[in-house]
């Protein structure tokens, strides 16, 4: 079997869902839906021991191969680590949907589908070798999880978000596709592992660069990273279970992805390094500084997720640098990133779906409102505090080993002694110190403002207690996994971790053993990152037990001065800059507006003949014109002139029967039977239509157009007609190709089996445009049925009211 096919088949199984939830009442939508993460997981589990051998599986689907577009689906140690992040997640939030959405008030088909939706997007990011359809996937991820963030749509908040969303990573989509089709020329390919291959041999281009910076702003807009972050808070108004998917393991991870993809072809240049490392650690500050000040249980988690993968960012930046030194520590810097990107996805996704059982048992998200609730929610707080505390990067916990392990990384940037690191390297470790500090701070205000202390007086919206143990079940997998890789880090390493390194720098391996990194929670008491931790944790509770003292420095920066102010201003100004420019043009009349068109049609086609010297007139090609065209052309003339000068609605329709009988008598002269009888039957239906129709005709109404207005109609006019001569006699004197005009004489009855090679043309040669003319003719008909009925049945309404 082609497992390309497998990357659609969460999309297949989307058109079902509306019937199983129309027709399936007794049983919740999502036990059905489980099936397809579920076995998903399970098939691409079977990959694991090609990957650790250091192999990989192609398959492809051809699509536009003369474009050189395919789907081809790549697994490798890199795309293998995402899959299973995307099913194996996927299931789990699936599950937890079925205890959290209610299936008797909520539309779980609409849910479902866009659910399905993104996890085919995602999947096709991740495997996809082709930058056309890992584009084509990037932003169905971006639609998907507007739909998703807008679930709720009578909310405000929610379809706010789902906007800002979409705005910012649709915004980054469109220049990662300018990257692309930079690399597609630079490489001659769209295949990024023939980039990867020829990538030597473009590092020089002009285009390098700028492709480069293209490439990064799709990343940074869909990881949320530094300043187009934005987005992310205000995405967390979707249902908790699209907030662990998306904002935990998967969406956000994209950008994540893309940088590790690229970075064998990118890592050459110090533009890379900078931009990826500094942006990363810049992230990481600026969301773990933030989350302190958040008062919404979601937008805690949004703040740290945002640090978090500046964090994963950084090290995927410091991996890079592998590329230009022996020191074994920037190897290691890319171990360290795919490690914690693993431990990312497991403590995250559980901290957001207790975040939701928080909010469903008790009715508020506001942790001002919330405490004491570790005795009656006991299960939740256990699970959350073994989230918190590997956040935090306390052992026994998984993010304990990978933050020692970013630690390490960040002290040796210090001495590396190109792209002026060695000057400039210094800030990265106090940086990186700094955000880690108020990372513990964060994670400590999770955890136990929400479930330590005691109860608020003010009553809570619900009673609280503990959620059903299926609620439960996915976060405690999860805070199981946090634990659990602790104790067995190598063990994930050898079979996730080392091949994913080897796919980020396929050029330092030639397979996953090779990657010699060995974890280990025990370094020795000479170990910098050790005393570092200390230090954080020491500076971090000091900070954390005095939070109210300086939590009010937050206050001093004024809300104007935000980005999400920036943002707001923006969007207003655009909607309010544009409506004023509609206001201007759209007069109501169907002249201007042509006037308009033609005006740019002139202005454009004109312009690209002389700019191209593309205006050359052969007399040696022409025709010889012969009494009868000479009096004809009078005629038309005469004809055109009659309907501009017209008084009456009779007139003006006979005039214009006279000029399609005349371009019909010009078919005739020039042997044109075929065209000639064509046009004759066109305009005696046009002017029989136009008679049918004599009495509902407007009345010929000038409009009031002075002197002025006809004389810029009269240029336009002229314009127009002088345009479609030039290019009209520009094409017919410089054809580069034969005319198919001989084909179709060749085949119209020996192939097409008829005898007049315009109809043939148009229902077999041209038989497809044809239909879709039919079809769009049909749509247009059929609206124009509909507003004449609805404005019948108005009218009535009105005369029984009166």
């Amino acid at each position: 079997m082609e497992f390309v096919l497998l990357i659609f088949l969460p999309i297949l199984a989307a058109l079902v869902v509306p019937l199983l939830f129309k027709h399936v009442k007794g049983i919740h939508t999502g036990w059905f839906v489980l099936l397809v993460p579920l076995s998903l997981f399970i098939f691409y589990i079977g990959f694991i021991a090609t990957t650790m051998d250091g192999g990989h599986a192609i398959s492809e689907l051809q699509w536009i191969p003369t474009l050189g577009i395919s789907f081809v689906a790549y697994i490798d140690g890199l795309s293998l680590l995402f899959t299973l992040l995307i099913t194996g997640i996927g299931a789990l939030v699936v599950l937890y949907s079925i205890f959290y959405l209610d299936k008797d008030k909520e539309k779980l088909g609409n849910f479902y589908v866009y659910l399905l939706l993104f996890m085919t997007a995602m999947l096709g990011v991740v495997q996809s070798d082709n930058v056309i359809t890992l584009y084509l996937f990037w932003e169905l991820t971006s639609i998907s999880s507007f739909l998703l963030i807008g679930y709720w749509y009578t909310r405000d908040g929610s379809r706010f978000g789902a906007l800002k969303s979409m705005m910012i990573t649709v915004f980054g989509g469109l220049m990662m596709l300018g990257g692309f089709v930079l690399l597609g020329i630079m490489g001659n390919s769209f295949s990024i592992r023939e980039l990867i291959a020829t990538a030597s041999t473009f590092v020089g281009h002009e285009f390098f660069t700028l492709a480069l910076v293209l490439v990064l702003l799709g990343a940074f807009t869909k990881s949320a990273q530094f300043p187009f972050y934005i987005w992310l808070p205000d995405a967390m108004e979707a249902p908790t279970p699209v907030s662990s998917y998306l904002h935990s393991a998967t969406m956000v991870k994209a950008g994540l992805y893309l940088v590790a993809r690229f970075t064998p072809i990118f890592a050459v240049s110090e533009v890379w390094i900078w931009l990826v490392t500094g942006i990363g650690l810049l992230t990481l500050f600026w969301g773990s500084f933030f989350a302190v000040k958040q008062t919404d249980l979601k937008a805690i988690l949004a703040f740290s997720t945002v640090s978090q993968l500046g964090l994963i960012m950084s090290l995927l930046g410091a991996g890079a640098i592998a590329y230009h030194t022996d020191d074994a520590i920037f190897k290691f810097a890319a171990f360290a990133a795919i490690f914690h990107l693993i431990n990312h996805a497991t403590f995250k996704g559980s901290l957001f779906m207790i975040a939701g059982i928080v909010d469903h048992e008790t009715g508020t998200r506001d942790i001002r409102k919330l405490g004491g609730l570790m005795s009656i929610m006991p299960i939740s707080f256990t699970v959350a505090f073994i989230g918190s505390m590997s956040m935090a990067g306390l052992p026994p916990f998984n993010g304990f080993l990978s933050k020692e392990m970013f630690l390490d990384s960040m002290l040796a940037i210090r001495h590396f002694e190109l792209f002026n690191f060695g000057t400039w390297g210094i800030i990265f470790p106090v940086v990186a110190w700094i955000a880690s500090v108020f990372t513990f701070v964060y994670s400590f205000y999770f955890v136990f403002k929400t479930f330590a202390g005691q109860r608020k007086s003010e009553p809570l919206p619900q009673t609280p207690h503990e959620a059903p143990i299926g609620m439960l079940l996915s976060p405690i997998i999860l805070a199981t996994l946090v634990v659990g890789i602790f104790f067995i880090p190598n063990l994930i390493g050898k079979w996730l971790v080392k091949p994913a390194v080897m796919a980020v720098q396929p050029g330092l391996y030639n397979h996953p053993s090779e990657v010699d990194v060995h974890v280990a929670a025990w370094h020795g008491f000479y170990s910098p990152a050790l005393w570092m931790t200390i230090a954080i944790f020491g500076v971090g509770a000091v900070l954390y037990v005095t939070m109210k003292k300086w939590q009010k420095l937050y206050d001093i920066q004024p809300q104007y001065l935000s980005l999400n102010a920036l943002y707001d201003s923006a969007m207003l100004f655009g909607e309010n800059g544009m409506n004023r420019l509609s206001r201007f043009y759209m007069t109501g009349l169907i002249r201007t507006y042509l006037l308009y068109m033609f005006a740019f049609i002139i202005a454009i086609t004109t312009a690209a003949l002389f700019i191209k010297e593309a205006f050359v007139v052969d007399m040696n090609s022409f025709s010889a014109v012969s009494v009868y065209g000479v009096l004809t052309a009078i005629i038309l003339v005469i004809a055109v002139a009659m309907i501009l000068l017209a008084k009456t609605r009779l007139a003006a329709i006979i005039a214009l029967g006279a000029v399609g009988y005349s371009v019909a008598l010009f078919f005739v002269i020039f042997k044109a039977p075929d065209l000639a009888l064509t046009q004759l039957v066109i305009e005696t239906i046009s002017v029989a239509l136009f008679l049918l129709a004599f009495q509902h005709l407007p009345k010929l109404n000038n409009h009031g157009e002075t002197k002025p207005n006809k004389l810029v109609n009269l240029l336009i006019a002229a314009g127009v007609g002088i345009t479609v001569m030039l290019v009209a006699l520009s094409a017919h004197s410089q054809k580069l190709i034969p005319s198919i005009s001989q084909y179709y004489k060749d085949t119209v009855a020996t192939e097409a089996g008829g005898g007049n090679i315009v109809n043939v043309i148009l229902v077999d040669y041209r038989g497809f445009d044809t239909l879709f003319e039919i079809a769009v003719l049909s749509i247009a008909g059929i609206g124009v049925l509909a507003m004449i009925r609805l404005r019948l049945a108005r009218k009535e309404d009105t005369d029984e009211n009166k």
